[in-house]
């Protein structure tokens, strides 16, 4: 072809060309020019002419090619650089992260940033690619339209955008003509298998003139996650476990924390109000021996935040330390109370009655022996570190607190409930240690069908010479079955009259059900503990085990009337949810609190002496008081103590009387033993942590002193402890 021609085919008018025909020109001239040339003259006719033919052009059109190759390519270098870093950064960072809860995942992926399409600069975006003129056709005239498409690479954009959802194409920003415009994202129930076929269908968009970019395969995975059908893979076999999932999802990913504030359930109980003698001369109470709530209150303080109100049981607070009282003088009795009168720490002109109660502990050859049914929530939500992880060291520690001959079953409950372990000897104890240690986490929550399990196993196993209990080990959350709790408390209730008791151990928190535990655990003779730490184990499950297992007296409540000669108010502090009617009091019928080997129980009113001011008025109309009998020692009473309680295999109660004299007041705090000093520490502490409004600007400052004057014998460091507790509770948040 002759320079004059050339000239002549520069000046032709360009048609436009077909949907897709500029493209496919562009990818066979490439083609063509990038074969490799051929050394001998023997080239087969209708070759295309490039970098194989012969010389002669090589002057006039080298020149003019390699800028061309290099207008073209440029960009799509770094084109495809910043869209690799576009996409593997965000994607990078997003697979880092620990997974969101499951309900956000799809959002989290739809915000993945997209590559930013960088503007082409001027010289760029108007240049047209180089005519297909100089291309110099082979001598058989094949048009270059004809050479074979199937071996014609697709062409990439110079900046693809990717979109995960399909939505928009990429746009040539080196073609004069607009983007095409953006196709419809798929149907959702056909994504699910698009993604196998776009790479072999985007080799032949191209050609015929497609709109919508094939998506590279390194993106096939990505895209695939953000399927709708795809999400719950994330959770199953190609993610983490259901249990993973239920921790990770979690707000705190398993751990104790400010995020699960809130979630905990509780029993709400106003705080005992001032009541006036004239009018309600008689208070009545069961005991309660639970120690939850102090351990509870203790997590939260550790964590930075104070406990909510109704986690806040008083009572619990006071009874978590052990204390040296006085002991019964002889085995005729099963415990023997004492009776301080102080003057009151937080207001100098009321008085505190203090009520004291100790257990005697049983020797150990004297113990009998033991049944225990272990029923073990091993539910998805039990699978973080401090719940079953926690169990499972808790007991091993039990098991080897018993004797040989105690036998120990095992029941676990989830989705499903099952016998993990028939009752079986302590002395194969391997065998018990390995089915605890197999236990994992995962399912759902039938916590009535396990309990029902639970007694069925220890029914079959009942020993009546031996003590027969069923301990629940769960964070409280039932959402399978029977989750009423009214029905649940029946059913109990029904079964402790065969001589099977039932105590919980609590674990966990941001779901953790309180409440519940604390109804199942006095519906079923039993106690309520709160396990959050190894330590907390020990002493619940090893220290105190004998007081958890043996009972020494059943149905104990305690009733005061106050002498109204000598006191004008009262209050009870603490026992809100252990409230009972008067005339229950010698209901024989009526349930009530146990005292195990060794406990003890603390209970204290503030009084208000007649001539102090008062909380109460009195009433307009109200009828004289009648003058109270002289006491043997010819002073004053404040009052007359009634304590009511069975022993273990009787059904008739008996009683402990006990007048309140003045005898018994000591006047200033110098004089008061340092347990009963320190347990009024303690219940200044939980007024506090409530905002009772009766301690008269009484501090934690003020509450701190109290305390750390009577510290006394402290042989596990629990009332340090209790100092420290003091200290984070003054700056905690709310």
């Amino acid at each position: 072809m002759t320079e004059n021609e050339l000239k002549r085919l520069k000046d032709l008018a360009v048609p436009p060309p077909d949907e897709g025909a500029k493209e496919a020109a562009l990818a066979a001239a490439l083609a063509a020019f990038e074969r490799p040339a051929v050394a001998d003259a023997g080239t087969p006719p209708g070759r295309p002419q490039g970098n194989a033919a012969p010389q002669r052009l090589r002057g006039i059109s080298a020149i003019s090619e390699g800028k061309a190759r290099m207008r073209f390519r440029r960009p799509m270098a770094i084109a495809a650089s910043i869209a690799v870093l576009a996409l593997a950064v965000p994607l990078t960072l997003h697979l880092m992260r620990t997974p969101p809860q499951p309900e956000q995942r799809q959002d989290k992926l739809a915000s993945l940033p997209k590559p930013v399409e960088p503007q082409p600069k001027d010289d760029q975006a108007t240049q047209p690619p180089p005519p297909p003129a100089k291309v110099e056709p082979p001598k058989s005239e094949t048009k270059v339209a004809e050479l074979p498409k199937a071996k014609a690479p697709p062409v990439t954009s110079p900046v693809p955008s990717i979109s995960l959802d399909h939505a928009a194409p990429p746009k040539v920003h080196a073609a004069p003509p607009p983007p095409p415009a953006a196709a419809p994202p798929a149907p959702a129930e056909k994504r699910a298998d698009a993604g196998p076929k776009h790479h072999h269908a985007g080799q032949k968009r191209v050609a015929q003139g497609s709109k919508t970019e094939a998506i590279p395969p390194e993106l096939q995975k990505y895209v695939a996650r953000r399927k709708e059908g795809d999400v719950a893979d994330l959770f199953g076999a190609g993610g983490f476990s259901n249990a993973q999932a239920d921790r990770r999802g979690h707000p705190s990913g398993g751990l104790p924390g400010a995020a699960d504030d809130g979630r905990d359930r509780f029993a709400a109980a106003d705080a005992n109000r001032v009541k006036s003698v004239t009018a309600e001369p008689v208070s009545t109470f069961s005991i309660d021996v639970d120690t939850a709530a102090y351990a509870f209150v203790r997590r939260s303080l550790n964590s930075g935040r104070l406990p909510p109100k109704e986690a806040v049981r008083v009572e619990e607070m006071i009874n978590y330390f052990p204390y040296s009282y006085p002991l019964p003088e002889d085995r005729g009795a099963p415990f023997r109370p004492t009776v301080t009168v102080l003057p009151s720490p937080w207001n100098p002109a009321n008085k505190v009655v203090h009520i004291a109660i100790k257990g005697y502990d049983v020797p150990k050859a004297e113990r009998p022996r033991v049944n225990l049914v272990l029923l073990i929530d091993t539910s998805g939500s039990m699978a973080p570190e401090d719940r079953l992880p926690l169990l499972r060291n808790a007991f091993r520690m039990l098991v080897d607190t018993l004797r040989p001959d105690d036998t120990v079953g095992i029941v676990t409950y989830a989705g499903t409930t099952r016998a993990a372990l028939e009752p079986t000897k302590v002395a194969e104890k391997r065998k018990i240690l390995e089915t605890i240690e197999r236990l994992v986490a995962s399912g759902g929550t039938a916590g009535g069908a396990g309990i029902q399990e639970a007694y069925r196993m220890a029914e079959g196993a009942f020993d009546k010479a031996a003590v027969n209990r069923v301990i629940l080990a769960t964070d409280g959350d039932f959402n399978i079955g029977i989750t009423d709790v009214g029905q649940l408390k029946s059913y109990i209730e029904r079964k402790r009259e065969t001589g099977i008791y039932l105590s919980v151990l609590g674990v966990g928190r941001g779901n953790y059900n309180d409440a519940l535990m604390q109804a199942l655990a006095q519906n079923g003779n039993g106690t309520a503990a709160y396990i959050d730490t190894l330590n907390e184990a020990r002493k619940v499950l090893v220290d105190e085990v004998s007081s958890t297992l043996f009972p020494i007296a059943k149905d104990v409540r305690i009733q005061i009337e106050f002498n109204p000669a000598s006191v004008s108010e009262y209050r009870l502090i603490g026992y809100e949810t252990r409230l009972m009617k008067n005339e229950d009091f010698n209901n024989d019928k009526a349930d009530s609190g146990d005292i195990g080997s060794g406990h003890t129980v603390t209970a204290i009113y503030e009084i208000t002496p007649v001539g102090s001011p008062r909380f109460v008025e009195d009433l307009r109309y109200k009828q004289p008081a009648a003058a109270a009998p002289p006491a043997p020692d010819g002073k004053g009473e404040y009052g007359f103590l009634r304590i009511n309680y069975k022993l273990p295999s009787e059904a008739t109660s008996r009683r402990i009387e006990l007048p309140i004299t003045q005898a018994l007041e000591k006047t200033s705090l110098d004089q008061v033993p340092a347990e009963v000093r320190f347990s009024a520490a303690v219940a200044a502490f939980g007024q506090l942590l409530r905002g009772d409004p009766y301690l008269k600007g009484f501090g934690y400052d003020d509450v701190i002193a109290l305390a750390a004057s009577a510290r006394g014998e402290d042989l596990y460091g629990y009332r340090a402890e209790l100092l420290n507790l003091l200290r984070l509770a003054k700056t905690a948040r709310p």
